[in-house]
């Protein structure tokens, strides 16, 4: 997220953690564009008017490293002629300030399945079905009642099932740069994951040095 309105920025990261989003914050255009340069993300919510540089030079500079990020303007500018440049930028959604708490977070949920070429919030893996929308999943028919970080370390390797996921992405997923996350977290996480899916015969196994791959 990148608004240097501190305010409004504490209080739209809180409303998306508590949807179990790992949220970075920066205030600044410049430090925005540095953290873009060498970080990746799974969606960028982008304010206009910012200290250092301005939010429309910075998605300028973004598409020109030729990064397919997804990126939502979020804006008090609302002039057709500016919503017109952000998307020719290479904006993906445009949404005006002041707007509604869960319009945000419904732009948020479309953005991501749009960018991980899924029309709607269904997966299916084997005999897991995960509903991303409303957070609920289950395993041969019957609700999996998950803690939030395993229920998010599933949504991850799901969107990914198949491949191998290596640790220091699940990380920048799972967790916010401010959270206090032990190096051993993750294994611990998975542990707890793999005993319950591994009865209905989906294994989480580990590759030595790349990290982790869900398979039926």
């Amino acid at each position: 997220m990148v608004e240097d309105d501190r305010q409004l920025a504490t209080g739209l990261s809180a409303v998306l953690r508590r949807s179990d989003y790992a949220v970075d914050w920066v205030c600044d255009g410049s430090q925005a564009d540095s953290v873009l340069r060498t970080d990746a993300f799974d969606l960028v919510v982008l304010d206009l008017t910012l200290p250092g540089l301005d939010g429309l030079a910075i998605l300028r500079r973004l598409r020109a490293r030729q990064s397919l990020t997804p990126v939502l303007v979020m804006t008090a500018r609302s002039a057709v002629e500016e919503k017109v440049e952000g998307l020719d930028l290479g904006a993906d959604d445009y949404l005006t300030k002041p707007f509604e708490l869960a319009e945000l977070e419904a732009r948020v949920r479309a953005l991501l399945r749009r960018s991980q070429g899924r029309a709607t919030g269904i997966v299916e893996c084997g005999p897991l079905v995960l509903d991303t929308k409303s957070r609920r999943a289950t395993l041969q028919g019957r609700p999996l009642d998950l803690p939030r970080r395993e229920l998010c370390l599933l949504e991850i390797l799901v969107a990914s099932a198949g491949t191998v996921v290596g640790k220091d992405q699940i990380a920048s997923k799972l967790f916010s740069y401010d959270d206090d996350a032990t190096p051993n977290a993750i294994e611990i996480y998975v542990s707890r994951l793999r005993k319950k899916l591994s009865p209905a015969g989906l294994e989480i196994r580990t590759i030595r040095g790349l990290g982790y791959l869900l398979q039926p």
